[in-house]
């Protein structure tokens, strides 16, 4: 059943306590289900490369292409889990079906412009004037994973309904039952078992699709199955598109993905930037890169989980613990950051040996590595503001900042430190990684002053709304 006693218009929530066990209970299954995520793709790339060069870097580059158009679609998914824990706090759970459903218009809509997306695919690659047996690879791994589009808007707009109502179990179960399938389908199509052809990296791609049907079939049976789901009856009848609403997720949604987009895109433009400097620099960086994802998956879930926590509290009305929440998630995010970046600090270059035994790319991985520790302090200040700026339904003002934060500010100050000697002499990757540093942090100061300002908004109209006229 639905805990329905947590919504309505209580003037508290609790403790300090209580809101780190909610908050806890809220992530812990959100870092699981990212990192089977990533997992996923750090299993395409071993089985891939196990074939040849060619299938490895089929995949490298199919997944470069495929992941920017797939945010889009990701981004609109999560406009869902706002809008549903903000009526999961005020109590209504009516509406809560057509919610779902518009959401599943609004998604399926950008899937659509993914599709259309791909279709310039073989021009990009013409354009990169690659030999022809990569060149094919790369078309049939994005042609193959392309049929798993349905099932992944499936299972995202269905995920962010299940944690829009503080469910978030079902994201750790299903990923799990993602990786689980994703091991052996890799091994059927990529090596050829069972009758199956053997394709190589292109294999990976039907792989990939074979999981999001499996991973959206799966939550869709749990969601019409669980008994505390039965109140809603999310998808016993069938709402037609409402273009309103369906404008409205665009609103919430479209912010939401080119914040992603300009996010994965700067780390994108960086390597190529660093790329002529030569072997030993990129991967250092990748390693210094890699290394930080990792560690970024725990804000990134704090930040998805604040989203939940604000949403429920101004649906009850109760705009102060919003920022409660905001604050505490903070304390906990920051202080997950610091423990990590004392851990990169001190062990960088033993973190590194890990990847590889080259004393060169060693050295050099562990000073970005260093350089890495600061990054996920500011990093986490941004992601956990923006996390709270969504439960505020605020997302336009996080497009703007993140944009000019990363790309003109960000990147200019990577770029100057790191390829010229304006300055001071070139620094190489390390310029780029001070250029991360300096953009994160400004976003981080913007964006928690926009936050501020959007809660003052709200306790002002709280205010004005539950003070009786004289």
């Amino acid at each position: 059943m639905l805990n329905t006693a947590q919504g309505g218009k209580s003037p508290t929530s609790g403790g300090l306590w209580p809101e780190v066990r909610k908050l806890s209970l809220l992530t812990g299954p959100i870092v699981i289900a990212q990192l089977t995520q990533m997992l996923m793709s750090v299993v395409d790339t071993l089985m891939a490369g196990r074939v040849g060069a060619v299938d490895l870097a089929a995949v490298a580059v199919g997944g470069s292409i495929w992941t920017p158009a797939m945010l889009l679609v990701f981004g609109f998914s999560m406009a869902l889990a706002p809008v549903i824990s903000h009526s999961h706090g005020a109590g209504d759970y009516k509406n809560m079906a057509n919610q779902l459903q518009q959401s599943f218009y609004t998604c399926a809509i950008s899937a659509v412009l993914v599709v259309t997306l791909m279709l310039f695919a073989p021009a990009l690659l013409n354009s990169m004037d690659v030999e022809e047996a990569f060149r094919i690879m790369t078309l049939d791994y994005l042609k193959y994973i392309l049929w798993g589009m349905p099932g992944l808007v499936l299972y995202m707009v269905l995920r962010n309904f299940c944690e829009g109502l503080s469910h978030t179990m079902p994201s750790l179960v299903i990923g799990v039952i993602g990786l689980l399938i994703n091991i052996p389908a890799n091994y059927i199509f990529i090596y050829g078992a069972f009758g199956a052809p053997a394709l190589g990296g292109a294999g990976a791609g039907i792989a990939s699709a074979i999981v999001y049907w499996g991973m959206g079939l799966s939550l869709l049976f749990y969601v019409l199955t669980a008994k505390r789901y039965q109140v809603l009856a999310p998808l016993r009848k069938l709402y037609l598109p409402d273009w309103d609403d369906i404008w409205h997720f665009v609103r919430l949604g479209f912010p939401i993905s080119m914040s992603l987009f300009f996010e994965v895109s700067l780390f994108a433009a960086v390597a190529i930037l660093i790329a002529p400097l030569g072997s030993v620099m990129v991967a250092s960086h990748q390693i210094a890169l890699n290394v930080s994802s990792v560690v970024y998956m725990v804000p990134l879930s704090i930040s998805m989980a604040v989203t939940l926590r604000v949403g429920f509290a101004l649906g009850s009305e109760r705009a102060a613990d919003a920022m409660r929440s905001y604050k505490i998630a903070l304390v906990m995010g920051v202080g997950f950051a610091v423990v990590n970046a004392l851990g990169m600090w001190l062990a960088g270059r033993w973190l590194a040996s890990f990847y590889t035994d080259n004393p060169a790319i060693i050295e050099l991985a562990g000073t970005l590595l260093g350089l890495a520790a600061i990054f996920t302090v500011s990093d986490t200040f941004q992601a956990i503001s923006i996390g709270a700026l969504r439960g505020y339904k605020d997302t336009r003002a996080a497009m703007v900042v993140t944009f000019i934060s990363y790309w003109p500010f960000g990147l200019s100050v990577g770029y100057v430190l790191g390829r010229t000697d304006y300055l001071v002499p070139a620094m190489g990757p390390a310029g780029f990684w001070i250029g991360f540093i300096s953009g994160l942090s400004v976003a981080a100061l913007l964006l928690t002053i926009r936050l501020f300002r959007v809660h003052q908004k709200t306790m002002g109209s709280e205010l004005k709304f539950t003070t009786p006229n004289p």
